[in-house]
């Protein structure tokens, strides 16, 4: 690539942190400064400082964070009153055109990565700034002085390279002039030694698609794991997360449940590690309002589930399509003209690639279709139009439209062609040991109104939240008399019942509390609080309804089973989590589950720190192990209980991996 006219230093800050962490927390820019070197005549002809105000700035916000200000010395008013980051680009461009001869006739340099790839690039994604061409690549300062100067060492900053050249640093008093004018005194002495600037490095628009094989060698430090996706993001909203990064071809894998559904994850390939070392800085930066957890993952996990063999596929795949698109719910008789009369019928019509040769029906391993099909798009344009027709009917059914990739339609060959797909899965825990139902004693009955019933509980609340909630009435509690609800999952119901001494006690809590506010962090829930029967709460706990004060309304619970085998018992090992029930037991109606909170728990005002043991045995289910944990480690971590020993399974994955 031949040299340009002039080169254009970049230099932009946050206002939150900058320098080695620019861009890590997501905080806009509020400062671009760009500053002008006629290559041939080798001079400083331009430098502009733009103050940017940022999209969120309001009259009464604290815009810029303390770090920022003592670091940069800008100031707030000024930043507020600035113009916004699209109309500062857009004097760029004009400064471009009329100054220096169109966007052909520079390239623009920046101090290392962060400027470009962790700032300009994510944020302009995020606010829809379509920007020029000429943003699409740059030179990085460091590399291209390390390259041309091959005894530099350890040349971390700005700092380094001037006194490396043996330059002094720009006295200016303006933040950001000053980095600039420093960037511009080495590039003037690296031209004036003879250095060329000529092989920029591009900045990646889009993902381009490509194919994996189970054979092919993938460098382990460039894929990471990203979690917590919206399940319908496709891989060009991935690599818009990633944006200013150069993810590999066909790098984006969407993971799959065990239903073949979306599970919120995605292994992203990029083409180096300095680039997966980027995307690990914006671990849980945003997606709309949910934030996207990043870990590092390896080669070996992106061939698991990227990968595959099917030759129908790779004939599928190799077409060159631009956009996949996923059909699901199809009727079991659907032809491939079928699929094309659907998508070229209504006012969306658009065309398949390749006709018939552009439908991949997908087939269990005898043959029978699944309802699935993915099908091939020579354009963006087309493709949207496609997507449009999301909920359309063919036959009696309506079709799910979802942009694919390639990584998924061999993850779904792979899984659907897999006789074991198709197996029952075993137990998470078999022959779980019988063990007694909770005694009956421990729930009271009578209709004398003793107790208080509490509902809208959030999922996290334990007993101490219910104590503080509760306030001086949690005095009036009777021993073992605080009962958490709990599904058939095992997860919390969001209720309680609370057995008082008295149905005056009951009365004046349900009272006092009834639609009070429970804190637990920053979340804050109203709770409903009504005053109720021990037989009241015995209806509710094995299926009945309550009639409640309007407008609340009521609703049924399934029966507790009456086995005296089902539900095991607490014991001080786990006295918050719930107990997984038999593998043997299976009920449609989802029944609720009841049981002393912890088992049993201590009445007020005794601290709930401490817990009474009841004998007998008891099942855990750990969650959160380490991948590589072994039973010798789950052993060793219940050092002292001897009994653990007998019943201890670990859950495997379809990889042969410990599931955590």
């Amino acid at each position: 690539m031949a040299a340009s006219a002039y080169l254009v230093v970049l230099y932009c800050a946050t206002a939150g942190q900058n320098d080695e962490n620019l861009g890590a927390d997501e905080e806009e820019i509020v400062l671009l400064v760009w500053l002008v070197i006629d290559v041939t005549n080798n001079k400083v002809v331009a430098v502009q400082h733009c103050n940017v105000k940022p999209q969120t700035a309001d009259i009464n916000d604290v815009v810029l964070t303390e770090e920022c200000r003592q670091q940069t010395g800008l100031d707030e008013n000024l930043i507020k009153c600035a113009q916004p980051l699209d109309q500062v680009l857009e004097q760029f461009d004009q400064f471009v055109k009329t100054k220096l001869q169109g966007e052909g006739s520079f390239q623009f340099v920046t101090d290392g990565q962060l400027h470009f790839r962790q700032c300009l690039h994510p944020e302009a994604g995020n606010k829809t700034i379509e920007l020029p061409n000429y943003f699409y690549s740059f030179f990085d300062m460091r590399k291209e002085f390390q390259k041309f100067y091959h005894q530099a060492q350890n040349i971390t900053c700005i700092k380094d390279m001037l006194d490396y050249v043996g330059i002094e640093a720009d006295e200016s008093t303006e933040f950001g002039i000053r980095q600039a004018q420093d960037i511009g005194k080495i590039l003037q002495r690296m031209i004036y030694d003879g250095h060329a600037f000529d092989s920029p490095e591009p900045v990646n628009n889009r993902v381009e698609a490509g194919i994996c094989t189970k054979d092919e060698e993938i460098d382990t430090n460039s894929v990471i794991r990203a979690r917590g996706l919206p399940w319908q993001s496709s891989d060009q909203d991935i690599a818009k997360f990633f944006r200013g990064l150069n993810i590999a071809k066909g790098g984006v894998a969407l993971c799959l449940s065990a239903q073949g559904r979306r599970n919120g994850e995605a292994l992203v390939r990029f083409i180096d590690q300095e680039h997966r070392n980027l995307a690990l800085k914006r671990h849980k930066h945003h997606i709309g309002q949910r934030y996207i957890e990043v870990y590092k993952a390896s080669g070996e996990d992106f061939i698991n589930v990227a990968a595959g063999n099917n030759n129908e596929a790779t004939a599928f795949l190799s077409r060159g399509a631009q956009v996949i698109v996923r059909m699901r719910g199809l009727p079991y008789d659907t032809s491939a003209k079928d699929i094309i009369t659907f998508f070229a019928s209504g006012d969306l019509y658009c065309n398949v690639m390749d006709g018939e040769d552009g439908i991949l029906f997908v087939h269990k391993p005898d043959g029978r279709a699944t309802g699935d099909a993915f099908v091939l798009f020579t354009s963006e344009e087309d493709a949207v139009k496609a997507l449009k027709k999301h909920r359309e009917i063919i036959g009696s059914r309506y079709i799910e439209l979802f942009r694919s990739t390639t990584a998924e339609v061999q993850q779904v060959l792979n899984r659907t062609m897999d006789p074991k797909t198709y197996e029952q899965q075993a137990p998470l825990i078999t022959n779980v040991p019988q063990v007694p139902f909770i005694p009956q004693h421990i729930i009271t009955s009578g209709s004398r109104k003793d107790c208080v019933r509490l509902r809208g509980l959030p999922f996290e609340a334990r007993v101490e939240n219910i104590l503080e909630f509760l306030g001086e009435h949690a005095k009036s509690i009777v021993y073992q008399g605080v009962h958490m609800v709990f599904n058939a999952q095992g997860q919390p119901s969001g209720e309680a019942f609370i057995q008082m001494n008295s149905d005056h006690a009951a009365f004046m809590a349900a009272t006092e509390r009834h639609h009070k506010n429970m804190f637990i962090g920053k979340k804050q829930r109203y709770i409903e609080v009504f005053q109720c029967s021990g037989d009241d709460m015995n209806v509710v706990l094995q299926g009945g309804t309550l009639s409640l004060p309007q407008p609340y309304p009521t609703f049924p619970y399934a029966a507790i089973p009456q086995s005296p085998t089902v539900l095991p018992m607490h014991t001080s090992l786990s006295p918050i989590s719930p107990v997984m029930r038999p593998a043997s037991y299976m009920s449609p109606l989802s029944p609720v589950y009841y049981w002393p909170y912890p088992s049993p728990y201590p009445s007020p005002p005794v601290s709930p720190t401490s817990y009474y043991h009841i004998n007998g045995p008891t099942v855990v289910v750990m969650r959160g192990l380490p991948f590589n944990s072994s039973l010798a480690d789950i052993l060793s971590f219940f050092h002292g209980f001897h009994e653990v020993g007998l019943h201890c399974n670990l859950k495997i994955t379809d990889f042969a991996k410990v599931a955590g």
